[in-house]
């Protein structure tokens, strides 16, 4: 049997991290305390360090419910996810303007110059005098009547591409919520280590002390005092680690729960594994995952290259607006030479325009357009597939879990009653201390294995909603 210290190591060493510890500050005792005088200042700074201990102490117990209320509230990516969603919602309401007829105001003052004609060559020429002065002030409008569907397919688009935003916001928001409770979890598993841990040191300290007195009567060797010493090192190395990365998981989920740095966090794990899972068939987690929001993203972006298929078609059709203005020109250029008189002049009607160089230049764009939207088609295919094995493979794996349950729970009663056995005989001298230590670390290992297999079944459940499309 392998060393329990080599077996511990190699277990914590499984669990990875995105930040390294936060090292502690250690301070020195050795230094001799010289008693001086107290001024006002000294206890003005006293109460100010005793005020940032006060703060710096600040401890906050929060359940997985409320850890998820929190992340969905303060995380960054949620919050980004957000001003994204708001951005498209304004982008709806822009195009949406598009319809809005477009104003205008136009003025302008210019001297002008003698008119000169050249009649039968430059040395022929005849000079006009004009008025000097030209100037306008007009007000136009303009408002679009027919786009062949270019305003329509615009503001489509927008609508498509906010319902993109809003799921997005949805699955960031499930991807956090994922995360902070895998955290949490890591965080419990590592704590209830601990405590297995130091129930355990509790024990090999009670058996050092008894070899030790078989020891002091002779009745055992100076080698199973050792082994019971190294023992002891090898789990009291191994809490140490284990509380180390129970540092690290708490600093990660209170990165993620964006918490103040002055707030340590205190995890409430009461009833955490408590209740049976409702675990269903797998047609119903199958046809739960068909409106994930993955899945969906994946069609709304296909509807969105649609769209623009639409938007390159009509681009082979007329725009007709609707067009009116009103000014006051001087001076009068509707004769000439132009009479020196302030007039007014308004202009209502339609306006078509037509592109012929579309005829054979959107050939390309409506070429591309159709490429993307099979590109995005086929894409959503593979997203399906994807989805529905991550669906089928926790599945599968939530059904192992359950059944490996009842077996952990049977090898620990059987560990238990075995640490009994060994214990009892050892107590009798009628077993060696290295069967005493594997009976130890055997019933460890069991229990270890249980808590691992209880907290890695309700995970892996809540990852099978999460890959359905149906975490709470």
């Amino acid at each position: 049997m392998i060393p329990v210290a080599t077996f511990w190591q190699f277990t914590l060493s499984k669990v990875q991290f995105r930040t390294k510890p936060i090292p502690k500050n250690h301070h020195s005792l050795s230094t001799p305390y010289k008693p001086g005088p107290v001024t006002a200042s000294a206890v003005f700074a006293g109460a100010l360090l005793l005020s940032s201990a006060t703060q710096a102490q600040t401890s906050r117990r929060l359940s997985l419910p409320e850890a998820l209320k929190i992340v969905v509230a303060n995380n960054r990516d949620i919050r980004h996810a957000r001003i994204e969603r708001a951005v498209t919602e304004a982008d709806v309401d822009e195009k949406k303007e598009l319809r809005l007829p477009e104003i205008d105001f136009h003025a302008s003052y210019a001297r002008i110059t003698d008119l000169t004609e050249y009649r039968h060559g430059l040395g022929d020429k005849v000079v006009t005098h004009t008025i000097p002065v030209i100037a306008d002030l007009t007000g136009s409008a303009k408002m679009p009547l027919y786009t062949g569907g270019k305003i329509r397919y615009a503001i489509r688009k927008a609508q498509q591409q906010e319902e993109i935003a809003a799921l997005a916001l949805m699955k960031t928001e499930n991807d956090v919520k994922m995360e902070a409770t895998e955290l949490f979890f890591s965080a419990y598993k590592l704590m209830e280590l601990d405590k297995l841990l130091q129930e355990h040191i509790r024990e090999e300290e009670d058996r050092l002390a008894e070899v030790r007195s078989f020891k002091a009567h002779g009745t055992v060797t100076r080698n199973e005092v050792l082994r019971a010493e190294l023992q002891l090192s090898d789990m009291r190395l191994s809490r140490t680690t284990n509380r180390s990365n129970i540092e690290i998981v708490l600093h990660d989920l209170h990165t993620l729960l964006e918490m103040p740095e002055e707030v340590a966090l205190e995890l409430d794990t009461a009833r955490l594994l408590d209740g049976a899972l409702p675990v269903e068939n797998l047609h119903s987690y199958l046809h739960a995952a068909l409106s994930k929001d993955e899945m969906r993203i994946s069609e709304k972006m296909e509807a969105v290259s649609e769209t623009e298929q639409r938007i390159a078609r009509a681009a082979y059709l007329p725009d007709i607006h609707l067009f009116a203005s009103y000014g006051f020109n001087y001076p009068n250029y509707m004769f000439f030479p132009p009479d020196p008189y302030l007039y007014t002049l308004g202009r209502v009607g339609l306006e078509a325009t037509y592109s012929l160089s579309n005829l054979y230049k959107n050939k390309t764009r409506t070429h591309i357009a159709r490429m993307r939207t099979e590109a995005q088609q086929a894409q959503t295919g593979i997203v399906k597939n994807r989805v529905m094995d991550h669906v089928f493979k926790h599945h599968t794996e939530l059904k192992d879990l359950l059944e490996t349950i009842p077996v952990k729970e049977k090898a620990v009663t059987q560990a238990t009653e075995n640490y009994r056995i060994v214990k009892l005989k050892y107590l009798h001298q009628l077993a060696l201390i290295t069967e005493m230590l594997d009976a130890d670390n055997a019933l460890l290992q069991a229990r270890f294995d249980l808590l691992t297999a209880r907290i890695n079944t309700t995970v892996k459940h809540r990852r099978l909603l999460y890959a359905s499309g149906q975490l709470p």
